[in-house]
């Protein structure tokens, strides 16, 4: 909901903010990464998951290996410059069809990020297989970023459910062992500053011999909240110069995200990997619709993407 208590008024019109400021756009101007989401299903519900994964919500169906590769193509016809692609959910690993769309894009070069909770559904034999023969065949091409909240299991668990923490060092675990490449994905809503955040990872990487860079934020990625309901600045055009920011260092200038929606004929792209479910950021059904500019409007927009300098891409 744009509507929050917090943000009333604000986040209406693409073009203008509440005080009618021309809002700033952002064209897309060096596409890196394509997304996928594979799907909405998870295999737990956490308490502030921003798209509502869970293993019920299926608003977001399973990707398939051939939609995958009618997008592949659809890059090289535009010859848009992509050098990753990026695998989202839900839990990835819970698509049938996971290491064959890692597969279809490694066999084609890009780079493949994987975010993934490194639990049951990646513990399978069969998905533990793939992942052996992915990393045999294209090496650090293939990373695995791992949804570790905090360092404690105390935190992590408030987050995740009980043993949550457990099951995920397990996996871990398991790709230390099999020589697949990781980095992790954490959060700052815990009230300690990120210096002593990044250091409760590094102590943690370095008790189970993690090769992690808790230092390196394209290692260990800290996020802020994504709370619609906490009060933002709109962004507008005068912002770029006030913040010293320019419009392509916002993730939606250099990526994109495919999405199946439940009862749709076939996938759609949208601006950005935070909002799947706000209409106004979908941008058709080809790359090629999807290349025309994008309003920040959504509150994310804001505290996310261009105040909290973050970015879903490696």
């Amino acid at each position: 909901m744009k509507d929050t208590i917090a943000n009333t008024g604000k986040f209406q019109d693409p073009q203008l903010t509440a005080d009618g400021t021309p809002r700033a756009i952002v064209p897309l101007s060096n596409p890196e990464t394509l997304w996928f989401n594979t799907g909405t299903l998870c295999n737990i519900t956490c308490a502030n998951c921003y798209i509502e994964s869970s293993p019920t919500n299926d608003a977001l169906v399973y990707m398939t290996e051939a939609e995958v590769t009618d997008y592949l193509d659809q890059i090289e016809t535009r010859d848009w410059p992509i050098e990753e692609i990026g695998f989202t959910g839900g839990e990835p690993f819970m698509n049938p069809e996971m290491i064959g769309m890692a597969r279809a894009a490694l066999t084609r070069g890009y780079r493949v990020l994987i975010l993934t909770n490194a639990m049951r559904p990646m513990m399978r034999r069969r998905v533990q297989e793939g992942l052996r023969d992915l990393a045999a065949d294209y090496g650090d091409k293939l990373t695995l970023r791992i949804s570790v909240d905090h360092w404690s299991e105390t935190n992590h668990d408030t987050e995740r459910g009980p043993g949550a923490f457990r099951r995920t060092l397990e996996g871990m675990q398991w790709l230390r062992d099999a020589g697949i490449r990781m980095t992790v994905a954490g959060r700052t809503v815990w009230g300690e500053d990120e210096g002593k955040g990044r250091q409760g990872y590094a102590d943690l990487f370095a008790t189970h011999g993690f090769a992690i860079d808790a230092s390196n934020p394209g290692e260990t990625v800290l996020f802020p909240e994504m709370d619609e309901s906490t009060e933002v600045p709109e962004i507008t055009t005068a912002c770029w110069d006030i913040l010293g920011k320019s419009p392509d260092s916002v993730m939606c200038a250099s990526s994109r995200m495919v999405v199946k929606r439940k009862g749709a004929a076939r996938p759609a792209v949208l601006a950005c990997t935070l909002l799947p479910y706000a209409p106004e950021f979908e941008l058709g059904a080809t790359l090629a619709e999807a290349e025309r500019d994008v309003a920040l409007n959504h509150p994310h927009c804001a505290k996310f993407c261009v105040l909290g300098g973050a970015s879903c891409s490696a």
